[in-house]
């Protein structure tokens, strides 16, 4: 048995599973001390399997993770998928009542700063440290939008929609659907519950990825054009937070639309016809803009916009014309987004090249996404499935290098 850096293993696992020292000695009829030495490796020698697989079943791991060291990269896992589901379904958060924890709910101030810590991670490529964050926001704001009252109320009922939207877009990047189609519902109502047009028009946009991803395009193209309709006039009087919240719902419309383009809908034609005119409409807000931005955490802007285009021409397997319109985004630009947007970009332009029979490219551009902000290549379902895909296919001159990303997305031999 390979005993070195099994203290170490632990300690990452009960510290990501938010137990502390006296807990996990208590759970493992053990004390505090004990946990100490053996997260300081005093008791590695020749450890008991028996005492090995409690402290797996304990943290609800495999045992395999506390006895070899695995990929370096950790993503959320099901532990922590069920934990944010845990929360969505807590009484007081599905009736959006008091719970019954008699301490004053927390000060908008330090919501929105745990707040943006959480969506810069998200903006970061750091999509495991979610499975923690959002948890706990879930409770913190749905607790301060029952208890404060007034302008305090309307400003916790806006956190909370954003919280929700979070917890939307880690249901996407994971490829959990029922869960993003939950939560983007969810964002919505208590974005009207705000009556801020910002922060509705938001919560659209998120929705209508969901419904998108769910299996539900033509719904969500026309709920996010009948939102941009709408809370237009009152976006336009909000500065860049309208401008760019107006923008992305017709960008996530031309999406949905593009899904139904791709599809054997009797209207995929007319669908994929009407994807270039929402493009050129986003285009307009970005240009109305000015500039690349980031204002309630939209990367929107000239630059995303651009990245939108590529993706919809993935959706619609154009992969020549998705080359081509990345390969005219100015390096700068491109660098100044959110490493999230970044990757994206990058794993999007690895499914057009792949589209265009340039396998080999299609891999170096997988392996620039993954320097970006390796949980987007290595943990998210459908950059792993392009990586499968194009182990299938081969890739001529790049064969090794897929590989060896392949074992890093843990994928089978």
């Amino acid at each position: 048995m390979e005993t070195q850096g099994i203290g170490r293993r632990v300690a990452y696992w009960r510290e990501r599973r938010r137990i502390t020292q006296s807990d996990f000695g208590a759970l493992m009829g053990q004390s505090r001390r004990w946990v100490q030495d053996l997260e300081g490796g005093k008791r590695q020698t020749d450890p008991r399997l028996s005492v090995l697989e409690r402290a797996a079943a304990v943290l609800m791991v495999p045992l395999e993770r506390l006895l070899t060291d695995g990929p370096a990269l950790q993503c959320i896992d099901g532990v922590e998928l069920d934990a944010i589901r845990a929360a969505l379904q807590r009484h007081d958060v599905l009736t959006g009542t008091a719970d019954d924890d008699p301490a004053a709910p927390l000060p908008l101030g330090t919501l929105h700063t745990r707040l943006v810590h959480a969506r810069a991670a998200f903006q970061s490529g750091h999509f495991a440290s979610l499975g923690s964050l959002v948890p706990e926001l879930l409770v913190d704001t749905n607790r301060a939008a029952a208890r404060h009252d007034g302008d305090d109320r309307l400003g916790a009922f806006r956190l909370l929609s954003l919280t929700l939207e979070l917890t939307e877009a880690a249901g996407i990047k994971y490829g959990d659907h029922d869960l993003a189609l939950i939560s983007g519902h969810r964002a919505v109502a208590a974005a009207e519950r705000s009556e801020d047009p910002v922060i509705m028009a938001s919560a659209a946009r998120h929705l209508t990825d969901a419904m998108t991803a769910q299996g539900q395009a033509q719904a969500a193209a026309a709920f996010a054009l009948a939102a941009a309709a709408r809370l237009e006039p009152d976006l336009r009087t909000r500065g860049a937070d309208g401008l760019s919240v107006l923008g992305m719902l017709y960008l996530k419309a031309a999406m949905a639309e593009a899904t139904i383009g791709a599809s054997d809908d009797r209207r995929a034609s007319a669908a994929a016809s009407a994807v270039p005119g929402l493009l050129d409409q986003a285009d307009e807000h970005a240009e109305e803009l000015g500039a690349d931005g980031n204002a309630v955490w939209t990367a929107f802007g000239p630059t995303n916009a651009r990245l939108y285009r590529v993706a919809a021409h993935v959706q619609l397997s154009e992969g020549a014309d998705a080359v081509a319109v990345a390969a005219d985004i100015p390096n700068p630009a491109r660098a100044a987004l959110p490493k999230e947007r970044r990757a994206h970009l990058l794993t999007d332009l690895a499914r057009g090249l792949t589209q265009a029979g340039q396998r080999a490219e299609a891999v170096e551009t997988l392996l620039d996404a993954e320097r970006e902000a390796k949980e987007e290549v290595q943990c998210r379902p459908r950059t792993r499935q392009l990586v499968e895909d194009l182990r299938l296919l081969g890739a001529g001159s790049a064969e090794g290098r897929l590989q060896a990303l392949a074992a890093r997305c843990g994928l089978p031999g």
